[in-house]
């Protein structure tokens, strides 16, 4: 494999539980160390991240770390602050909860080096990010096909071209050629970015040999807030890419919007009623099936309320947030028109 400088860009808010983590992985991978940076663009967190940075430092100066600051707080923002203090021809984009395989980056390299694709990334393993029964089942309903669909980065089993990966690997000239992370953007930003490669004749490449964990939000609640916020930015990024639309992607605004319409005419249409019901019982009936075999897989009964739950969250959730996106603009549109 020809040597080559591989910067690590890393967004970054208050990530002390997490952050020594992902920076020893970093420090385990198979690529040479010296041919690696690590920068970590921080949202001027207020826990012990930066500490917790400095001292990993101290402990480890073979591994180059630098912090920039993201007055922003955003991740687009994060990223392209990050791109532009990195100095490597490769870039490999990383969260700060996220923990590679140790032959993460070789892998991704020898995929790019190979011509299989501009942005190269692997299969997301998820972690618990609580250890309480709703945690352990956030992380089976966040890898379950009934929760993400045909997200391959999430699913897939056999290498190959994709629509978009999470955590991709891809080379400087990527960046010039098609430009960096869209700041407009709070959320989104990589499905946006992998759009633009694509468009741009570029090809993204997944593959499940490829590693690396990730962890889970903790409860029902942040997770809610996580894909309430995933929809509302999925519509602003379709306006601009409305040809990137998966079903995946189409199917929870669909849902919810006909829960609601029926919910509404079930208070005087008793028709209407009795189609709720039946939707909602077969929907229920699904969740509940889907969840039987990783409840027998791990041997935790309590995944199969539990899973089910989770998935209302991530459909509901998601779906609510792009519907309120939707109508938001279309509000603004209208006064916009007066």
């Amino acid at each position: 494999m020809e040597p080559v400088k591989v910067s690590v860009i890393i967004p970054c808010y208050n990530e002390e539980a997490t952050i020594e983590e992902l920076l020893s992985a970093l420090l385990a991978q198979t690529y040479p160390i010296d041919l690696m940076e690590v920068i970590i663009a921080d949202g001027m967190s207020t826990d012990r991240t930066r500490e917790k940075i400095t001292a990993f430092k101290a402990g480890h100066p073979q591994l180059t770390i630098r912090v920039v600051d993201n007055h922003q707080r955003t991740i687009p923002a994060a990223l392209n602050q990050a791109i532009q203090a990195s100095t490597g021809a490769v870039l490999s984009r990383m969260d700060a909860h996220a923990i590679p395989a140790p032959d993460y980056i070789e892998k991704c390299l020898r995929a790019l080096n190979a011509g299989l694709g501009e942005n190269v990334g692997g299969v997301i393993n998820i972690r618990a990010g609580s250890d309480t029964w709703v945690g352990r089942a956030i992380a089976v309903a966040t890898a379950h096909p009934l929760g993400v669909g045909d997200a391959h980065y999430r699913t897939a089993t056999k290498a190959g071209v994709t629509d978009t990966v999470a955590f991709g690997t891809y080379r400087r000239d990527v960046v010039k050629s098609i430009g960096g992370y869209d700041e407009s953007l709070r959320i989104n930003e990589d499905y946006e970015f992998n759009t633009r490669v694509r468009r741009s004749g570029g090809k993204i490449w997944v593959d499940p040999a490829i590693r690396v964990d990730y962890y889970s939000r903790p409860d029902l609640r942040s997770l809610a807030r996580q894909y309430f916020s995933y929809g509302y930015w999925k519509y602003k990024m379709l306006r601009r890419h409305p040809d990137s639309l998966r079903w995946r992607q189409a199917l929870p605004p669909v849902f919810v919007s006909g829960i609601l319409m029926l919910s509404l005419l079930s208070t005087f249409w008793i028709p209407a009623r009795i189609l709720l019901a039946g939707v909602a019982s077969l929907y229920l009936a699904i969740l509940v099936v889907g969840s039987i075999q990783p409840a027998i897989q791990q041997k935790r009964s309590s995944l199969i309320p539990g899973v089910p739950l989770a998935i209302m969250t991530m459909h509901f959730s998601w779906g609510s947030g792009f519907l309120w996106s939707m109508l938001k603009s279309l509000v603004k549109g209208s006064e916009h028109d007066r």
